[in-house]
């Protein structure tokens, strides 16, 4: 009986989401088939509001740390950070010798960013083009260009001994695209032809009615703001966004504006993506901030960083005044060309408050339809499954709601119930040629967070405390105990730190400070004891009298010292 089952899990295909699925971002799934494993993308995620300090959140990979022999290579979609942004954290704990294969933009974004890691172990990328197949057995792959709002955006048609497999990536159906062709629907077709087991289709736009905006649409409005403008444009969007700023490019060379880039990562993915022909740009068009003043505002437009209100970003040290070179102008117009990612929206709030208390105009997407998110929306998601045809149905990338969404769109659509499977990161989904199945097992997939240069030391707890003291503050009692009595000597020193303000709580001070030596010489009983337990003693009872007094809980933090 064992052998047999043994047997019939060798024949089963197992999708494991390690991110991506019940969330926007950090997008990373494997395919294994035989003890054989496909990693498709390496991304991470920006955090929330309920993270502080930390910088980013990467998929945990200890699924793979021990199999790192079985991984057969890494395949990249495309170059947005939250498909590959994760790769100088987790390439050496996967296999820093594993073959990945990437677009040339996306393999161009990916050795740049490495370069910021100095002492990492140099990249083993294979550039690949549309229509390219690879072989990396038991996985045969064929890479199919998808519209999305970066260029070398590939879906992935997967030949496996279970059947083939389509993988959209992040898409949209795009009749006017800018910068690239539109949608090859014949090639989508000719897949479904082919027969496909299971499709694995992006569900960002899964609760959109209708279909996503065209790039020719944003292109004609960012035109209009640029025929209207009579100052200084400054358009803040992604670095990644290759697209968005060509197109900004694109424009100011029209109106014979010059082009100022401002940010870190601005510059670098646009003198990159310049090198390898994906930004065009004549050589005159570009000058340095120091020279702005040479222009008039109606010439200028400035490219940066800051869409999503990042504190460093250049684009908040503009609105912040704390830019060496640039300050706003009543006749400025500023372009947020991106949509809002979950968590942000309070930064960027802020950011277009204090830019608009300087007589500033601002456009957003919300005002007008200049970002499109690249994602499809309800009716392409539709097209996408009548043309692909699949027996099978895992929707991914998106927060839960995205993805039942999907299914629900994919069932209208006529594929069965019970042949689409609704899963969550860790989930392990068992697939043959005639049944998919969700297992009871999951797979560890606890968020690891990165702060600093530290990569998972910061954990629940650290998190936990972070928030506490953002909320009610830290209080601390210094106490000084007489080694041979166990007794406190003197009174005890007490700091706070966002708590209360010590002068003017003079009261509450001399109680706490009362209550601790009683705590403290009824506990050692006037003997050398645990002085572990007595500050349990003192955190408990202390925190419970604060609480009493305030309906506030700050970090108790019990200093103990023997003389």
């Amino acid at each position: 009986m064992e052998n047999k089952t043994q047997k019939s899990i060798q024949k089963s295909l197992k999708v494991i989401p390690l991110g991506g699925l019940g969330e926007v971002g950090k997008n990373m799934t494997l395919l294994e088939y035989d003890n054989k494993i496909l990693i498709i993308d390496m991304g991470l995620k920006f955090p929330g509001e309920g993270s502080p300090g930390i910088d980013y959140i990467i998929p945990n990979t200890s699924y793979l740390e021990k199999r790192k022999k079985d991984i057969v290579g890494i395949v990249i979609t495309h170059g947005h950070y939250d498909h590959i942004g994760a790769i100088p954290y987790l390439i050496e704990k996967v296999d820093k010798n594993t073959q990945i294969f990437a677009g040339g933009l996306s393999k161009g974004i990916i050795l740049r960013r490495h370069e910021e890691f100095p002492g990492k172990q140099k990249l083993n990328i294979n550039k690949i083009k549309n229509g390219d197949k690879i072989s990396l057995k038991p996985f045969d792959i064929e890479f199919v260009r998808m519209n999305h709002n970066i260029p070398d955006n590939f879906g992935l048609f997967i030949q496996t001994p279970v059947g083939n497999i389509f993988f959209t990536s992040d898409f949209k159906f795009d009749k006017n695209p800018v910068n690239e062709p539109a949608t090859d629907f014949q090639k989508l077709k000719s897949i479904g032809e082919k027969g496909v087991v299971l499709l694995m289709s992006d569900s960002t736009g899964a609760e959109e009615e209708g279909f996503s905006l065209s790039e020719k649409d944003i292109m004609n409005n960012l035109e209009n703001i640029f025929q209207k403008s009579k100052g200084r444009i400054i358009m803040s969007t992604f670095s990644s966004l290759i697209n968005r700023i060509q197109q900004a490019i694109t424009l100011s060379e029209k109106y014979n504006r010059k082009v100022v880039i401002e940010g870190f990562s601005m510059k670098n993915n646009i003198e990159m993506a310049k090198n390898l022909g994906y930004i065009k740009m004549k050589e005159s068009t570009c000058i340095e901030a120091k020279k702005i003043k040479s222009f008039p505002d109606s010439k200028i437009t400035i490219i940066c960083t800051g869409a999503q209100g990042e504190d460093n970003a250049a684009l908040m040290r503009i609105a912040n005044k704390e830019h060496r070179l640039l300050r706003f102008k009543p006749n400025d117009t500023v372009v947020f060309s991106s949509s809002v990612i979950p968590g942000n929206e309070r930064s960027v709030q802020t950011v277009k408050d204090n830019i608009l208390r300087q007589g500033t105009n601002v456009f957003h997407y919300k005002m007008m339809d200049i970002h499109a998110g690249g994602h499809a929306q309800k009716e392409e998601l539709k097209k996408m499954i009548e043309m692909i045809r699949p027996k099978f149905f895992i929707p991914i990338h998106g927060q839960y709601s995205m993805l039942i969404e999907h299914a629900k769109l994919a069932e209208a659509t006529g594929i069965p119930k019970k042949n689409i499977v609704v899963a969550e990161n860790g989930d392990v989904v068992t697939l043959n040629k005639t049944k998919i199945s969700l297992v009871k097992s999951k797979v560890e997939t606890n968020y690891v967070m990165v702060d600093g240069l530290g990569v998972g030391d910061v954990g629940k707890i650290v998190l936990r405390d972070r928030n506490v003291l953002a909320a009610d503050g830290i209080f601390v009692v210094i106490a000084v105990i007489d080694r041979k009595t166990g007794r406190v000597k003197g009174s005890p020193d007490i700091i706070s730190r966002g708590f209360v303000y010590l002068r003017e709580s003079q009261a509450l001070l001399a109680e706490t400070r009362k209550r601790t030596i009683a705590i403290i010489n009824k506990a050692s009983g006037g003997q050398i004891v645990n002085w572990a337990h007595i500050k349990n003693e003192v955190k408990n009872k202390i925190g419970g009298f604060l609480y009493s007094k305030t309906e506030r809980r700050p970090m108790i933090l019990p200093v103990i010292i023997e003389v």
